[in-house]
């Protein structure tokens, strides 16, 4: 088959997968499309576009993405303006107890609730369709335009072109992004073409009025980028970078001292007459440079401009995160590293709201592909240079040195770019991920051409010519397959309650507790880890199946809670809610009559005292008002069961192993009384165990909380002779006394605890919380609960 023929083999099978993503995905399960939609709507009837709230609650329902350059959206806008979308409140049913980015076993990973009755193409779920379709486009070009790319990195290398276009077809979170109502669809794309335009300002230049028109067409696309997304605007400093290495390629024979310059493409030999030639052609690249900014300022300045009036920042990025929230405090590198898996998850495919996962081996082959990749990079390299027989030219003095470094980016120049341009993303996305919670692969997508490109001739590297287009095409199918698969085997079913079910057998324990005169719970089954034993220990999960019958229409949606209840405390310390059926459920949605199963996952905390008998209770209450719908025996929930909490087996008391900063580890603690009142003291007891030995030393604290953070009590303790004389593995015991303020309202509190340094700055360092070696963004941990009585 010929070369063209296996491109649009490439495409149609690329746009036959994204339709099926953008139908088969319930409609708001794609990533941010509950807010990307809304803009899109709110422009489609005919609004000027809204001002970024700095307040959450006030933000509406585009959330964020109010701060986003708008051009995608009113693309969408044009294609949808004549449907009638008043049903939007009702299509965009939101599920206020989903967990969002959390990959559970329960299921409740639904961003918004779906009513099987309505019509699936009317109204509001006819505009985001159709929306997701023109992505699906705007994705298929991005893959020609790949394709393009790798032809000029290597060219005559029809299978690496092939095989770029390929895995970027068919990688499936780039087709899952594509069958959704995302802003990425045209950025990528945009951001794509500019970097294609980029490559041919050196490798096809037109001559005269031709070149003028060609550098106003890139900066076009550069402005049309920046007004789609902020994540492109590293395409502007590149282009200054290509405007030069393409005056370079095309100098013309400098007029300098004589016998110091040549005729066209020569380069002085001396060091003056060689800088003021590289001076005359910067000034040539800032002259082009000028011109190309003419459109870009055109096009996007404006949005730039009323970002600095409305929110004092040109990328209105304070706004952003305003509404997004951010990280207590910025991550490390090390942090950063220590989220890689997620990030790659959600690099190869992480559908719904970043919580319905693919099957765990596939991620791991993957990775597998990613690392021979990235390793075979610079035995491509070495093939090339080797092929071509490049190096550096101009003999050894510096002028000569640096005139044959350049002719090697002119002569690598689209390998050179798309290196760049992916970089920048990347360097980008780190940057913006010390802050937020953006560690999320798909947010490179951006650079997704350049990086798929990248990818493919690092796995070239490793082989001669001849059986690397086989190769490359073994993971192009396998690519193609996973992607087939996953709308039907993974997608769809976390959207359909019959696809949940307790982990394992269980008998059903009767019940008949009815709730109002609406729902009776009929039977129940207590399902801890270890099958053979009803005890619990700090740390475990137990599950609790629930099941129900339905007897009359609910007017409400009553949200079920199930809970672990601390006698000592009266109040949970563990609890589950959600809608029934795995949060798929709503009340309003049963038919009487109908019966239905739901399991709950609950996780004892980790540090929770004991030994402990908590109360099993179940309850209905209505997520907006708090209201509970009481039992028809008057109660605000069913106590079903007792389940005995016994402690870790351990020398120390509440055994546990918290890691803090890889420096210390907490091996135990106590506290007593566990009830107190205003202006009473704690004793509270800490087992520490240095991992090594320390060469700081830290102060310990503890601190009683109230929501808001207000300190009702706290203590800091710095032993005397300082923690650097603790012995690596020797257990110290430290006692922190907290004395409850006087003013402490009545009330459930945390003990919170942790290690800091001071800083030269007169401020403090926290030591973050390590778990399985890997840091998080924790400096502190909740121990448990105190009661404050009046």
């Amino acid at each position: 088959m010929s070369e063209k023929r296996l491109l649009g083999l490439i495409l149609a099978l690329f746009i036959l997968l994204g339709s099926s993503y953008a139908l088969v995905t319930p409609i708001f399960e794609a990533s941010d499309e509950l807010w990307h939609y809304p803009m899109v709507r709110h422009l489609a009837d005919g609004n000027p576009l809204p001002v970024q709230a700095f307040d959450p609650a006030l933000a509406g329902p585009w959330k964020q993405e109010a701060s986003q350059p708008p051009l995608y959206y009113y693309l969408a806008a044009a294609l949808t303006f004549w449907i009638d979308t008043g049903d939007m409140d009702q299509v965009r049913w939101l599920n206020p107890h989903v967990d969002n980015g959390v990959i559970t076993t329960d299921g409740n990973i639904n961003l918004a609730v779906h009513d099987p009755a309505g019509n699936p193409w009317q109204g509001t779920r006819l505009a985001v369709r159709l929306v997701r379709l023109a992505s699906v486009l705007m994705g298929a070009v991005t893959v020609t335009l790949t394709y393009a790319i790798a032809r000029h990195v290597a060219p005559g290398r029809a299978e690496i072109a092939l095989g770029a276009a390929a895995v970027n077809a068919f990688m499936p979170m780039f087709l899952f992004i594509s069958g959704a109502v995302n802003n990425d669809n045209l950025a990528i794309m945009l951001a794509s073409l500019g970097v294609l335009l980029l490559i041919e300002l050196v490798r096809r230049p037109r001559p005269g009025r031709g070149g003028l028109v060609q550098i106003l067409i890139t900066g076009g696309v550069i402005g049309l980028a920046a007004l789609t997304k902020e994540g492109t605007l590293a395409l502007i400093p590149l282009a200054l970078g290509t405007l030069f290495i393409a005056q370079w390629q095309a100098r013309p024979g400098e007029t300098g001292e004589t016998g110091e310059t040549g005729e066209t493409g020569e380069t002085a030999t001396t060091l003056p007459a060689f800088l003021r030639q590289l001076l005359r052609l910067l000034g040539r690249s800032l002259l082009a440079f000028g011109l190309l900014l003419i459109p870009v300022l055109l096009i996007a300045g404006w949005w730039y401009y009323r970002n600095i009036q409305l929110y004092g920042d040109w990328l209105g990025w304070n706004a952003f995160i305003a509404v997004l929230g951010q990280r207590p405090q910025p991550a490390s590198l090390a942090q950063l590293w220590d989220e890689r898996w997620g990030f790659l998850l959600a690099y190869w495919g992480l559908f719904g709201g970043v919580n319905v996962p693919m099957a765990t081996w596939i991620y791991r082959l993957l990775n597998g592909v990613l690392l021979l990749g990235v390793l075979g990079f610079p035995l491509y390299l070495l093939q090339e240079i080797r092929a071509r027989r490049l190096a550096l030219t101009g003999g050894r003095t510096l002028p000569g040195l640096l005139a044959g470094l350049l002719d090697l980016v002119v002569g690598y120049f689209p390998l050179v770019v798309s290196l760049l341009f992916s970089a920048a993303v990347v360097y980008g996305l780190i940057s913006w991920a010390t802050t937020t919670w953006s560690s999320q692969g798909r947010l490179v997508f951006t650079a997704i051409s350049t990086l798929t490109v990248l990818l493919v001739v690092g796995l070239v590297g490793w082989l001669p010519r001849r059986p690397a287009g086989g190769i490359l095409a073994v993971l192009s199918t396998f690519l193609f397959l996973v992607a087939a698969a996953a709308p039907w085997l993974w997608i769809r079913p976390a959207y359909d309650p019959a696809a949940y079910a307790p982990p394992r057998p269980y008998v059903a324990q009767p019940a008949a507790v009815t709730f109002g005169d609406t729902l009776r719970l009929t039977g129940y089954a207590v399902l801890p880890p270890d099958p053979a034993s009803s005890t619990l220990r700090p740390g475990d999960w137990v599950d609790v199946v629930l099941n129900w019958q339905v007897l009359a229409p609910a007017g409400r949606d009553w949200s079920v809670f199930v809970h672990l209840n601390d006698p000592v405390l009266g109040v949970p310390i563990a609890q589950r809610d959600m809608y029934h059926a795995q949060g798929l459920r709503p009340t309003s949605l049963l038919t009487p009559g109908e019966s239905l199963t739901t399991y709950y996952r609950l996780f004892v905390p980790r540090t929770a005292a004991a030994p402990a008998q908590l109360e099993l209770a179940v309850g209905l209450y209505d997520f907006g008002s708090e209201e509970r719908l009481p039992t028809t025996a008057g109660q605000e929930a069913a106590t079903l069961a007792v389940l005995p909490l016994q402690p870790i087996p351990g020398e120390f008391p509440n055994a546990t192993a918290v890691n803090f900063g890889a420096e210390v580890l907490l091996v135990g603690y106590e506290v007593a009384p566990r009830t107190t009142r205003p202006g009473e003291a704690l004793t509270l007891t800490l087992y520490w165990q240095p991992l090594r030995p320390l060469d700081t030393d830290y102060t310990f604290f503890a601190q009683l909380l109230d929501e808001d953070t207000t300190r009702w009590a706290s203590a800091d303790v710095a032993p005397p002779n300082g923690t650097s004389r603790y012995p690596a593995g020797e257990v110290q015991t430290l006692d922190l006394p907290l004395l409850v303020d006087e003013n402490t309202p009545a009330g459930v509190y945390p003990i919170v605890i942790g290690l800091y340094t001071r800083t030269p700055d007169g401020g403090f360092q926290r030591l973050q919380i390590v778990v399985d070696g890997r840091i998080t963004m924790e400096d502190m941990l909740t121990l448990t609960q105190i009661r404050v009585a009046r």
